[in-house]
């Protein structure tokens, strides 16, 4: 038996692993949400539902065309008591007489509403129903670029998150063992062991934590697209923020209000209302109908008298014309009602209007501010992380000599890995800002999506498959910081050596101690007396 693959099947599953293995970045999260989101299929049904109701609404205004057709037959019989015609004159007695007739008739008819303004104005309200839905697609559209970005950028904070409480559970684990060396050699109290086990334990549980928190952001982001998307790309590390154009915030609400596809559904609906209200008043008004028909009857059969049988057939076709004029002139206040119903109706679309403004300008300026305050955040968050590291690096300095003790290092590298978390967010939050400001002011569109792709070019889960010290190692998209050689993990076997170098560490201690002495304690009975003191006599 040949167990030997063929070439063809060997490229096939060559080019199905290739496939699996590519990184997905924002642009094939944005194709794969255009295909399968429910929120932007329901959008597209809405509008397909608002072009049915214009053709609808027109259709009382155009012809109405019918034919109509039928046959029957007809047998029936009579009998009378009474004079009758005969052939000596009149007789006197009983008359029978039949009958068998079929009947066939056929025609055609139109109808044509000459005046009738609220048909009309039902018009006018399907086709502002109708800019409504398409007004509603263009924002569920322009919503999905958003949501697909928020959920993906959500995707790689999760992500940078995981990463950095990885690295700080590696480095607090690390600490915690050099701890119990010190202990164990006298150099150290028990309550720094005890401390950084401490700190230990709480980042364990917050990168459980933080794993749940990226397997729901993922869940979110497949939500939208309708299949996973793995290998995420990121930001690189010398991403640089530009300032949204223009750079006026009134521009942008101005451009808001104007063109925010939200609003333009709530002025439509509006426009629609209008039109209602006077489609309600137009049922006072009369109306005018014409009507055209066209029959053809025919009929045939027998029709007998006391057994005397005749045949009866007759033909009748022709035009008829009607024009019919209805005025109304009281309906019960049914009328009064619709149009009271109606004018309510418009007052709570004039309100959803006015909110839709006031709500998409809040979302502009929110928008504008949160993208401007970004750029300044980001260079402010990279100062912090940079700065965090040389404070690290200074305390851990300090922890060997003995003017720092393992508190100060760990409560630093919570300050480090904290930095590490809010600079990696405020870069992707920029982008998304970015986004959302061009939601508000109506103008985001795919290639927007290009564009921010464009800044992906890392391999954003790297991190999470990073192994060793972590906390020399710059996450992806970082900046780069100082590195310094990993110290080897505390194991029994370092015990030894621990003790050996124990001597050296104090006299080196005490060596910097003598260098730069504390300040010598002062007791009660040699304070610097007071100047009320000094006037005493009792004072020294």
């Amino acid at each position: 038996m040949n167990l030997r693959p063929r070439p063809t099947l060997l490229a096939v599953l060559l080019a199905l692993a290739c496939a699996s293995a590519q990184a997905g970045d924002l642009q094939q999260a944005y194709d794969l949400a255009r295909q399968s989101d429910p929120q932007l299929a329901g959008a597209e049904a809405a509008k397909r539902g608002g072009e049915a109701g214009v053709g609808l609404a027109r259709s009382a205004l155009l012809p109405q065309v019918g034919a109509q057709g039928s046959i029957s037959k007809a047998q029936g019989g009579s009998h009378a008591f009474g004079p009758f015609q005969c052939p000596g004159g009149v007789c006197y007695g009983t008359t029978r007489g039949s009958s068998d007739t079929t009947t066939r008739t056929t025609g055609i008819s139109v109808q044509q509403s000459v005046f009738n303004l609220a048909n009309i104005d039902q018009y006018r309200a399907s086709r502002s129903g109708r800019q409504q839905t398409d007004a509603l697609y263009d924002g569920a559209s322009q919503a999905l670029i958003t949501r697909v970005a928020q959920a993906y950028f959500n995707v790689l904070s999760a992500i940078q998150d995981l990463a950095s409480s990885r690295a700080q559970e590696r480095a607090l684990k690390r600490q915690y063992d050099q701890a119990n060396v010190r202990l164990q050699v006298g150099l150290a109290p028990i309550t720094d062991m005890q401390e950084a086990k401490a700190q230990y334990d709480i980042a364990r549980a917050q990168t459980i934590s933080f794993q749940t928190a990226l397997a729901d952001a993922r869940e979110a982001l497949t939500e939208i697209t309708g299949q996973p998307v793995d290998h995420l790309k990121g930001l690189a590390a010398d991403f640089k923020p530009t300032a949204p154009t223009p750079g006026d915030v009134d521009a942008w609400v101005k451009q808001a209000v104007d063109g925010n596809p939200q609003v333009v559904a709530a002025q439509r609906a509006l426009d629609a209302a209008d039109h209602q209200v006077d489609a309600a008043r137009a049922a006072r008004l009369p109306t005018l109908n014409f009507s055209a028909n066209y029959g053809d009857s025919s009929s045939w059969g027998t029709q007998g008298s006391n057994g005397v049988n005749f045949p009866n057939n007759s033909v009748n076709y022709g035009p008829s014309y009607q024009l019919s004029l209805n005025v109304p002139i009281f309906s019960g206040f049914a009328i009064s009602s619709r149009v009271q119903q109606a004018v309510a109706a418009r007052d709570g679309a004039a309100d959803t209007l006015e909110q839709t403004r006031r709500a998409t300008q809040r979302q502009a300026r929110n928008a504008f501010n949160s993208t401007m305050g970004g750029l300044i955040e980001i260079e402010a968050r990279r100062q912090a992380l940079l700065s965090a590291q040389t404070a690290l690096d200074a305390t851990q300095t300090g922890l060997e000599v003995g003017t720092r003790t393992i508190v100060d290092v760990l409560i630093n590298e919570q300050q480090l890995y904290s930095a590490q978390r809010d600079y990696a967010r405020a870069r992707n939050n920029f982008l998304v800002n970015g986004l959302l400001l061009k939601q508000a002011a109506g103008t985001v569109q795919a290639s927007d999506v290009a564009a921010v792709n464009a800044f992906l070019v890392t391999d954003a889960e790297a991190a999470l498959d990073a192994s060793g010290d972590a906390a020399d190692t710059t996450m992806p998209g970082l900046p780069e910081r100082p590195t310094k050689a990993a110290e080897p993990a505390a194991t029994d076997a370092t015990i030894p050596a621990a003790k050996a170098a124990a001597p050296a560490k104090k006299a080196k201690r005490a060596k910097h101690a003598a260098k730069h002495p504390a300040p010598a304690a002062v007791s009660p009975a040699h304070a610097t007396p007071s100047p009320d003191a000094t006037a005493s006599p009792s004072t020294p």
